[in-house]
């Protein structure tokens, strides 16, 4: 039987929409990392090991206690700001993308799914081995460029 769970180490236990999730620390950082750029946040992955200890708290956490870094003391102070945007929830959207990445990865491991880069859109695309239904679209993301952290 097929578990909805990923594991990649016992760094970081998370439990997201009924699904348990278990990552050693630099599969989470990367993850997080990705979603920051991908949600605007961040202009790109390339953050120092401070800023990404930041993020890495706000997503297990749901908060930055004590920022360690310019990126950290930028979000507690913008909190009013940039905790939601149109209603939708900065800590939800970065658990969300973390957690999907993970599924995917899940579901192209046991040979549910194919991955191919699509060079239009300089992302992965995802569809079914045997043909079946087309390529797999993932739901559009939220936009925190407006809130982008610059440095």
């Amino acid at each position: 039987m097929l578990t909805a769970n990923y594991r990649s180490g016992d760094d970081f236990v998370v439990e997201f929409l009924g699904h348990r999730f278990e990552f050693n620390a630099e599969d989470f950082e990367e993850r997080v990392t990705a979603a920051a750029v991908k949600l605007g946040l961040v202009v790109s992955n390339d953050l120092d090991d401070d800023e990404r200890a930041d993020l890495v708290e706000l997503v297990a956490d749901g908060r930055i206690a004590e920022p360690a870094s310019g990126l950290g003391a930028y979000l507690v102070r913008h909190w009013e700001r940039v905790a939601l945007v149109e209603g939708e929830s900065l800590v939800y959207w970065l658990r969300k993308l973390v957690f999907r990445g993970a599924w995917l990865d899940h579901r192209v491991k046991e040979g549910l799914l194919d991955v191919s880069w699509i060079e239009g859109t300089s992302e992965f695309g995802y569809a079914e081995p045997r043909g079946g239904r087309t390529l797999l679209e993932l739901a559009p993301v939220p936009s925190w460029h407006e809130y982008q952290y610059r440095g």
